[in-house]
């Protein structure tokens, strides 16, 4: 049934008691379908970042050498634009848009940085340039900020989840 109108509960109160109407109405399971995606997608990305900083790190101390390095972390750069674009899609199809616009810049540097690659390059990571101009701190430096921020997505795909499955 449809909520009753409660007098002087307009604005975000009778919104939301709408939006309670329209998921009773069939609608409601998708909310919670896109943020358990979202979270799952984003658990691989924390890993894939976490990943990302064992391997540089490993770089960094001489364990492993530049070029099975880049060899390893090029593999993985696509799969993370991947994952990172559905995402942000994802949010934008379902009218999540704080969330859309919080997903928007990180997914356009990965894109931006995937199309900007010289063509002489093996890849976005490249033996040849990744111990020059301070690469290797900068890639650093960009693995731990997507680490920073795929946790901040993480709960908060996690806080989203429960109450889109509360609400249902």
């Amino acid at each position: 049934m449809w909520p009753q109108h409660r007098p002087g509960g307009g604005g975000a109160a009778s919104a939301s008691a709408s939006q309670r109407a329209a998921r009773r109405a069939g609608g409601g399971g998708m909310e919670s379908v896109v943020f358990i995606f979202s979270l799952i997608d984003c658990c691989a990305l924390i890993f894939l970042a976490v990943y990302f900083i064992i391997t540089l790190s490993d770089l960094e101390c001489d364990y492993i050498n530049a070029r099975s390095c880049c060899s390893k972390l090029n593999k993985w750069v696509v799969p993370e634009l991947i994952g990172h674009a559905i995402v942000t899609v994802l949010m934008l199809i379902s009218l999540h848009w704080f969330i859309f616009l919080l997903n928007l810049p990180v997914a356009t540097w990965n894109i931006y940085r995937f199309i900007m690659v010289p063509s002489g390059n093996m890849g976005v990571f490249d033996p040849t340039e990744i111990h020059n101009r301070g690469q290797l701190k900068s890639h650093m430096k960009e693995a731990m900020i997507k680490l920073g921020f795929h946790l901040l997505c993480f709960f908060m795909y996690l806080y989203s989840m429960i109450l889109a499955l509360i609400n249902d």
